[in-house]
């Protein structure tokens, strides 16, 4: 559905929550490193809470402000949707919600493994993606809190997807230069808004 036929913004029924226009691939906010924040960064509170919503409703498991148009390093990821009873890490996937605020990498090691990504800036688009299947993170939570924990396998393959966005990249410049090629026409058609999606975004190219 093409950007001109949805309203920016969607009020929702939760204490005023929005949810927000996400930004299609071509938007230069996606390719720049995001900013640091601080504890009293305007409105942060509502702005994780429109995130939440905003992501749920294109029935995302992860999204970063960039994608929303805020160029800070912030991200919000619910990996539950992954979790299937019987598999190693059920127990950590199936309550894995978390707010990442100003994270850093700290290490990645293990051996890279590839699978299929997508994102909801690039609707349509899947394609294999190779990263290290274990990394070190610090980030601040919701409350301030500073954090450092160790992921593995699925968790940390949300958290880096997501983390790419804060640094200015996108799971395509990840993909064989191959791929890359064939799917530039697809690009192309996101970037001007000709697709159908079934949620709001913003289309750097629209006409």
């Amino acid at each position: 559905m093409r950007n001109g036929l949805f309203s920016p913004y969607i009020c929702t029924s939760k204490n005023t929550r929005m949810i927000l226009p996400i930004v299609a691939y071509g938007d230069p906010v996606l390719t720049k490193e995001a900013e640091d924040i601080q504890s009293d960064y305007p409105g942060l509170s509502a702005l994780i809470d429109n995130m939440w919503e905003t992501m749920y409703h294109a029935s995302g498991v992860g999204l970063a402000a960039p994608q929303i148009g805020r160029s800070i390093r912030l991200f919000v990821v619910d990996a539950s949707p992954f979790a299937e009873e019987g598999e190693d890490d059920y127990e950590l996937l199936k309550d894995f919600k978390k707010v990442f605020i100003n994270p850093i990498i700290l290490e990645e090691r293990g051996k890279p493994w590839s699978m299929e990504e997508g994102c909801l800036s690039i609707p349509d688009v899947r394609e294999e993606v190779s990263r290290p299947e274990e990394l070190t993170i610090e980030y601040y939570d919701e409350h301030w809190q500073l954090k450092e924990e160790v992921y593995s396998g699925l968790a940390a393959r949300v958290i880096q997807h997501e983390y790419d966005h804060i640094e200015g990249v996108l799971f395509t410049e990840k993909i064989k230069p191959l791929r890359k090629r064939l799917i530039k026409g697809r690009l192309g058609a996101i970037s001007r808004g000709d697709i159908q999606v079934s949620y709001p975004m913003k289309f750097p190219k629209a006409k």
